[in-house]
Parts: structure tokens; sequence; C-alpha cells
């Protein structure tokens, strides 16, 4: 008998290349995140929570879609815009029924028949209503009743696009005056007030006037303190006690009662008015371009100001409302061309100084306003 004390010996068979030995699969730790709820595996990566949330932070929403903000934004435009709209109707109506109205026209034979474009006669009166005792010492503009002419304009708005073309009429200008001979310009103002002084300028220009705006010294100043001031570049130093003036040479900004002494002073120039026109135009063109720029235009609290001020110290034609002020603030915006009627002599007529115009040159100057054409080189005065 053999004793069975050896080991059994296994003997490896050759594996066998169709039935290949499964490797025993390997399991690793769980991912994060992946751990099993109830012995089964749970769905998600966000960390799992206790009974009733606990206290963990909810998860970020993501970012709103652009379809929203796009569609906020669009409500947000209308609502601004629906805002302004009633505010603008709101203002308008309001300047509507704050605004002065004078009788500036009369029907007579041969009045000039209407012309392509508008054409504005732009009155300054020395008027002090409004100004209190305290307010005229300061500004040296005395105590005189009643009103006269202190600055005379013709404005012509083309139609299209064309620049504007802006006029100064020289109050000492020697015109005859219907009914009462010949005189000064402004002595038409003072012998039949606005409608007189509409006929005298409308027979000796040939130009139908449109619209009639007339402002006193007190609205001067209102208007220009509303806007905040306007840009004025004098070209010399100027001290006249009498105005209530004394400024450098150079761009400035002035205040109401600055830029009142500067176009009513007299200091300067060889021929003082020829000057003083001149400091009315450019100053009248600078606050009608300030008044009608978007940042005063969109500013309710430079717009809402002007419109009130300009209600209730300019008056106009019963024609004339406040979208055509605004038509007049945006053409002066176009550059306008700005001149002085030609001056031929400086005479003196009864004792008195006055302007007689070069007939010729004064002729060529109107006769293209009327035609609604650009004025001639020839026709415009230098300086």
């Amino acid at each position: 008998m053999v004793e069975d004390n050896e080991p059994t010996r296994m003997v490896r068979r050759p594996l066998d290349p169709a039935y290949p030995v499964r490797e025993p699969e390997v399991k690793g730790p769980e991912p994060k995140g992946r751990s099993k709820v109830y012995g089964k595996p749970r769905k998600g990566t966000s960390p799992v929570r206790m009974f009733g949330g606990g206290n963990e932070p909810k998860a970020q929403e993501g970012p709103r879609k652009p379809r929203r903000i796009g569609r906020n934004i669009a409500i947000g435009v209308a609502v601004f815009l629906s805002l302004v709209l009633i505010g603008v109707v709101a203002l308008f109506f309001s300047v509507q029924g704050k605004m002065n109205n004078v009788d500036a026209f009369t029907e007579y034979d041969g009045r000039p028949a209407e012309t392509p474009g508008q054409d504005w006669l732009l009155v300054g009166s020395d008027s002090r209503a409004g100004l209190s005792a305290a307010e005229r010492k300061k500004l040296r503009t005395g105590s005189a009743v009643g009103r006269r002419t202190d600055t005379m304009m013709l404005l012509h708005i083309p139609d299209g696009d064309a620049r504007p073309t802006l006029v100064s009429l020289p109050r000492d200008s020697y015109v005859p005056i219907p009914g009462n001979g010949n005189g000064k310009l402004n002595a038409a103002y003072a012998f039949g007030g606005p409608k007189l002084l509409t006929q005298t300028v409308e027979q000796v220009t040939g130009i139908r006037i449109d619209h009639y705006m007339e402002i006193g010294f007190g609205g001067f100043v209102g208007i220009v303190d509303a806007v905040g001031g306007v840009e004025i570049c004098p070209k010399q130093a100027i001290k006249d006690p009498k105005a209530a003036l004394n400024i450098k040479k150079g761009c400035q900004i002035m205040d109401g009662g600055t830029a009142l002494g500067y176009v009513r002073t007299r200091k300067t120039g060889a021929i003082p008015d020829f000057d003083r026109t001149q400091r009315q135009r450019e100053f009248f063109s600078a606050v009608v371009k300030k008044a009608a720029s978007p940042g005063t235009l969109i500013n309710p609290f430079t717009a809402v100001p002007l419109a009130n001020s300009a209600a209730e110290s300019v008056a106009v034609d019963p024609g004339t409302g406040p979208f055509n002020l605004l038509s007049l603030g945006l053409a002066m915006k176009n550059n306008p061309v700005t001149t002085a009627v030609p001056i031929g002599s400086l005479p003196t007529i009864d004792g008195q100084s006055v302007v007689k115009w070069d007939t010729t040159r004064a002729n060529q100057l109107f006769e293209a306003l009327e035609a609604d054409k650009p004025v001639p080189k020839s026709a415009l005065e230098k300086g």
C-alpha cells in the first residue's frame, strides 16, 4: 500500500483560448456624490440632504435668460418715453396758457404778399416790468416808465436746410413811418406800438412778417439765468458803470445781469450803435442755441424753468405758439448768417444823429430774403 503522504498536486491545464478566464472585477471607491440611498445608487451629484432639508444653501440659479433681459429693457424704455411724452404735453399746455399775446399785425393797402420761409421780427424793449427796485438798481436799468425799442432784428428762416439769416435793424435808421413822416425806426414803436413798428418794417423791407416776438429787460435776465448762463467771447475788456458791466476779453460764461449790460453798453467802437447790434446778434444766437440744445431740453431742471420764464416774459402775436418758438430755436442751431442792414451814411437831421441805409445794397439784401435765396456777399455788412 502506498502511503498517501505527499500533497496532491494540481495540474494546471493549458488555457483554452476559446474559454477565457474572467478576471474578478475590482471595485474602487464610490465616486464622490454617488452615495446610496436606501441601498440603491442615487442620481445626481449634489450632496445628500438630511430629513427636512437642513440649512444647506440652495443651488444658485443660472444667469437670467437674454430674452427676459431684453423684454425688461424694452418695457423700461417704453415707460420712460411715455413719461417724457406726458411731461412734454403737460409742459406745452402750461406754456401755452402763460404766454403773453400782443397784436402786432394790421391789414393795410399795399401790404407785402406772403413769401417763402418764415420771417420773424424780434424786438428787445427797455421795459422794466418784472424787475424789483433792487434789481433795477443793481442792473443800472433806471426807472423810466413805459417802454421803447432797444433792439430790432429780422430773422429769415428759409424753407429746406439752408442757413437762416439774422439781420440787425439799427434803431436810429432813418425811414418813412406811415402817418408820421420820416424818423428813427424806434420812433415807430413809440408812435403806434408793435402794429406800427411791424408795418414800418414791412414797407421799408418789402418782406411780410409772419411772427412777432418781444422781450423786456426783466425777461432777458430771466431767460439767460434759466439756461445756466451763456458763453460770450468779447473782443476787448469793457468797463461801463452805467451798464453795470466790468468784463475781461475772451470767452466766458455770462449770467443774465452781465449779458444785459454787454448788449446795452456803448463804450466800444467808433460807431457805438453799430457795435451794439453786433453784440446783440452774438448774444441772441448764443442764448437761443443754448436754449434749444438737447442738454437743456431733456433736462427738466432747465427745461421747465426756461419754458416758464419764456412764457411769462416774452410777448408774441396770437398766431405764435410754443412749437413756433421751438422751431425758431432749432433753426438757430444751423449756424445762421448774421449781418446788419448796410449803412450808407451817418448824417445829422433835425439835430439828431441818424443812420441812412446804403439803398442799393439794402435792396439786394431784402430781395434775396424775399425770394428765399442766399444773400449776396456784396450785400452783407462787414464786421
